[in-house]
């Protein structure tokens, strides 16, 4: 470019910025260098304004950003203040790259990437110029640093001899720098691809506003770096961005497109009277029956509302839900298929899974220079505002289990790691599956001594369903004939694409797959679930809220009576309000109704009647799930160990055992069982055997 050109465009900047930025580069002004040192430009804003200056500064960006800097030192401002220092950064162009799309055709042009933040170095000052003094004659020698590795003079500018010189570091130019890894968001990813991730090399006055775990729009000039070292160097070459910009994405759903077509059909879907039969049938129909499991799964994608309170604590809107239950029936594709529905969604196996692996790893590589330990976010980080489904719950190491204690109810992780103390956000709803601990569920014995889950882990849970897999003729021949359909549909859709000479009728097939598509499309659904989750923001009537208090109070009622168990506690009260709210939401209602309540305490009470009853009196215990006692079996314990300590007195060796087993009728517990107790109270070492056969309490 000739230098008529450069005052050119340095004068089309200045143009822009009267008619665009006045307002915002007087506040600049104001708050300049102390608070601001950035002037934010809208692309938009520049291709309105010119359309060919906007090309030029996309595909030539650091020419065109030096004169859109130049423009900005150059403007005629109110007050006595130099922009000197100033930059001029692009907000996130409108059509952002895929991080996977990179090519060399995108070197040194201005790119706009989305992703999530998985990594993030210190923030370190990078010497920009550096003012090296002569040790000889005194002269100060300054030689910019632009390149990776660091520049030293040659000779003296004065004595023109060859040092030795030392560095002056309050002479030299400094700048804040930082390194971030953007990786591609779960949501975009489809088909188990691998995420791709790209380093953003970020200075001055944009450092230090990201953590892991945030959604962010990065907006730089894409540089090369070339691989191997020194000593052996490849035709190779990694990508890096230069930013210009990072923008965190307030927005939930940033990547989905919501047209004004989706938005009417979604709202008249929305208005239809049987819309929670159509969500139903639209999860999962390949597997068959579970109506009130897909249910409370419809309700766990539409989450209740996060509540922010005037003292700045937050209620969770967000619905933790376990699946536990016997082998075949269907848990990992269901999971599999929210999976694939929700908006956001990261899946992960138990036993692929570490803690580290689900919260966050410190780690020591590469990035952070070898040197330093930086932060990678997690699973349940990534699935930040959207879902975590994790599979196999139970083969987990019970250490890495406990690393999900705070993420489910505080929604935050918290990492001491390696020196580094940081909280990361996990606000996702979690949805687990798990098999009991002998395979199958046997309904006589208390669910707590079945699932080889901490009573802690399970107690945070909103909804715990229980799937078994009871012989039902008529139940099982239903099952079977859908398992068949879909299996025959699925092989006249594979004969029709494979075999071309196959005569299937195209009319056949679609008979035959009417029967196992989902009511709702897919990509609808997503859409529909996004939609609702961005502008539906539900109150309760005073029905609604009458009708739940009704329903909890009732239940505690209960446990007034002497020596009952208490029936539940405020967490399900709080599981209530939540599944209500979630309810109005599929109808993109602003206000829960009584029918969203009652919705809510169906669902509740068929879990409670799975998980929470005491299987020996059958009525509601919390404790079953809270501490994985109910109180018959700490009636019962107490008992026992009384019973011992009364035979113990009368024999010098302790209590016989078969004396004990012979007088268990006197506490209500038949031999087989006390037996049993007894067991158990020696593994916890609340009784010992001072010989064979014979107890002592401890």
């Amino acid at each position: 470019m000739a230098a008529g050109d450069n005052a050119e465009l340095v004068d089309a900047f200045l143009e822009f910025y009267r008619n665009y930025y006045r307002d915002e580069i007087g506040r600049l002004a104001q708050e300049y260098p102390s608070e601001r040192k950035s002037l934010y430009v809208d692309w938009d804003d520049l291709f309105t304004f010119d359309r060919d200056l906007a090309d030029d500064y996309r595909n030539q960006p650091e020419q065109l950003q030096e004169y859109a800097e130049e423009a900005l030192r150059l403007y005629d401002l109110p007050v006595d203040v130099s922009l000197g220092q100033a930059h001029v950064r692009i907000e996130p162009l409108p059509d952002a790259t895929e991080i996977r799309a990179i090519r060399s055709r995108h070197v040194n042009t201005l790119v706009t990437v989305r992703g999530i933040v998985r990594k993030a170095t210190d923030v370190k000052s990078k010497m920009q110029v550096a003012a090296f003094e002569c040790q000889r004659c005194g002269t100060l020698t300054r030689i910019p640093q632009s390149t990776g590795t660091f520049q030293e003079p040659h000779e003296c500018q004065g004595c023109e001899r060859q040092g030795p010189f030392l560095l002056n570091h309050d002479q030299s130019e400094f700048v804040d720098a930082q390194k971030i890894r953007v990786q591609e968001s779960p949501e975009g990813l489809r088909g188990g691809e691998t995420p791709q991730a790209i380093d953003v090399h970020i200075e001055d006055d944009i450092t230090g506003n990201v953590t892991p775990g945030d959604h962010v729009a990065a907006t730089g000039i894409l540089r090369l770096e070339q691989q191997g070292n020194q000593q052996e160097k490849t035709p190779l070459f990694d990508h890096y961005l230069e930013g210009v910009s990072v923008r965190i994405d307030q927005e939930q759903f940033e990547d989905m497109e919501i047209s004004e077509a989706d938005k009417e059909e979604i709202v008249a879907l929305s208005n239809e009277p049987d819309i929670y039969e159509q969500m139903v049938g639209s999860i999962a129909p390949s597997i068959f029956g579970y109506d009130q499991e897909k249910l409370a799964m419809i309700l766990q994608l539409f989450s209740g509302v996060t509540k922010f309170l005037p003292d700045e604590s937050r209620i969770r809107g967000d619905l933790h839900m376990l699946l536990i239950g016997d082998p075949g029936t269907g848990k990992s594709q269901m999971l599999s298929y929210i999976r694939h529905i929700a908006p956001r969604s990261v899946y992960t196996s138990g036993k692929g899974s570490s803690s580290a692996g689900l919260t966050a790893a410190a780690v020591r590589d590469d990035f952070g220079d070898g040197q330093q330990w930086t932060l990678e976010a997690g699973a349940l980080v990534l699935a930040d505002q959207g879902i975590a489904a994790v599979d196999e719950l139970d083969k987990m190491n019970p250490d890495d289990r406990s690393a999900m204690h705070q993420a489910l109810e505080q929604q935050e992780i918290s990492v001491s790691k390696a020196g580094i103390n940081a909280t990361l956000k996990s606000r996702c709803s979690l949805l687990g599956a798990a098999n009991p601990k002998y395979g199958r569920f046997d309904q006589y014995e208390p669910i707590s001594e079945q699932i080889d889950l901490e009573p802690a882990l399970i107690s945070r849970f909103d909804l715990i369903f229980t799937v078994t897999d009871q012989p039902d003729e008529e139940h099982d021949r239903d099952l079977a004939e859908h398992i068949l359909t879909t299996n025959y549909a699925g092989e006249l859709n594979t004969q029709k694409m494979e075999l071309t000479n196959v005569g299937v009728d195209q009319a056949e097939i679609d008979e035959m797959t009417d029967t196992v598509d989902p009511v709702i499309d897919p990509e609808l659904m997503r859409k529909y679930i996004a939609y609702s989750k961005q502008n539906c923001y539900p109150r309760m009537t005073e029905d609604a809220r009458g009708a739940i208090e009704q329903f909890y109070v009732d239940l505690r009622s209960k446990g007034m009576e002497e020596d009952a168990p208490v029936p539940v506690t405020a967490r399900q009260l709080e599981a209530l309000v939540r599944l209500a709210e979630a309810s109005a939401r599929v109808r993109l209602s602003d206000t829960v109704e009584e029918s969203d309540a009652d919705r809510a305490i169906t669902i509740v009470r068929d879990c409670l009647k799975d998980i929470g009853v005491d299987p020996e009196t059958g009525e509601f215990d919390a404790d079953v799930v809270e501490t994985g006692t109910s109180k018959t079996q700490r009636d019962r314990i107490k008992n026992l160990k009384q019973l011992i300590g009364d035979i113990e007195e009368d024999y010098d060796d302790g209590a016989p055992v078969d004396v004990v087993l012979d007088r268990a009728d006197e506490i209500g517990m038949d031999p087989s069982k006390a037996e049993h107790e007894i067991e158990k109270l020696k593994q916890k070492g609340e009784v010992y055997e001072p010989r064979t056969d014979h107890l002592r309490t401890t």
